[in-house]
């Protein structure tokens, strides 16, 4: 499935599923030894997903979530090799969209969320645009209006201390190390 995020449209599987996951790199065309990153509502899911939360990401977590900040943990054994892409990690945001937050409270796991677009082409911020590259080939479009556009998440790399960052996004290096 489609739907909205804070900048773009996400493609949605159930993130506990491999095949599900799978379907995700199939529709994408996305690389297999690239991660996906995923959604969860709470700081609480989060925490049962991944091996340890250390001080730094609790503080990154309780400042940023929910918003674009995307924190990189070790991932428990259980997850999909195939959402981790064997990096024993994984990337983990809680959304602020309203439509993305109610769709993982909703599904009571954790959502995939990697933009709704076709591997290095640029992300689709309407449902519409979603329709012209992936009509008939998703079960469902949440058309939530169009996005904002933009940066994506910030991702940081909290499995290292100081956490590292990953990729430059909607929220600022300066801001997001000031918790240390």
């Amino acid at each position: 499935m489609a739907f909205p995020t804070e900048t773009f449209y996400g493609l949605g599987a159930n993130a506990l599923d491999p095949a599900a996951v799978r379907r995700i790199f199939e529709v994408k065309g996305r690389p297999e030894s690239k991660p996906l990153l995923l959604l969860v509502d709470s700081i609480e899911m989060a925490e049962s997903l991944v091996k340890e939360v250390s001080a730094a990401a609790r503080d990154l977590m309780a400042k940023h979530w929910p918003g674009p900040l995307t924190l990189i943990f070790r991932a428990i054994p259980s997850l999909p090799d195939e959402l981790t892409a064997g990096t024993g990690t994984v990337g983990i945001r809680v959304p602020r969209h309203p439509v993305a937050f109610e769709l993982v409270r909703a599904a009571g796991l954790p959502i995939t969320a990697p933009s709704a677009n076709r591997s290095g082409e640029e992300p689709p911020a309407t449902a519409a645009d979603v329709q012209r590259v992936f009509g008939g080939k998703i079960e469902l479009i949440l058309d939530g209006g169009a996005t904002t556009g933009g940066l994506p998440s910030t991702i940081l790399d909290v499995t290292v201390t100081p956490p590292k960052l990953i990729r430059r996004g909607a929220l600022e290096f300066p801001d997001i190390t000031e918790v240390d």
